[in-house]
């Protein structure tokens, strides 16, 4: 398999609930600026990402309260909007490693189910 480039995405930019699990499991424990996001985003392998999608989306997740924001105005320049996850965000993610989980599970008792039958299915042929 060929390495994968810098900056190009693993198989398309996560979007919808799949962007915000992504967000909240990278603002868990600490806080960041929608610009750092989007460079964690690039940097795990997910590309460049349009920062006006990524700061839609928190302000979405804020707007349903898994995250909070507040102004930052210790440094020079324009105030900056610095994020961190709520209860609700630490319950959202949560259950989506949960769903995850057991999609999993689904996922690969299925492939087991198809590859024992391909196996038999073989095994059959050849004692014919």
């Amino acid at each position: 398999m060929k390495d994968q480039e810098p900056g190009k995405p693993i198989g398309g930019h996560p979007t919808g609930d799949m962007l915000n699990a992504q967000l909240l499991a990278m603002l868990k424990g600490w806080s960041a600026y929608g610009y750092e996001l989007a460079q964690q985003l690039n940097d795990a392998g997910f590309g460049n990402y349009n920062k006006g999608s990524i700061y839609r989306a928190l302000r979405n997740m804020e707007a349903t309260g898994l995250v909070s924001s507040t102004w930052d105005t210790t440094s020079s320049g324009p105030a900056k909007r610095v994020y961190s996850v709520t209860r609700a965000g630490t319950a959202f993610l949560d259950n989506w490693f949960s769903l995850l989980s057991w999609h999993s599970k689904m996922l690969n008792n299925f492939l087991n189910a198809g590859l024992s039958a391909t196996r038999e299915r073989s095994e059959k042929k050849r004692a014919e």
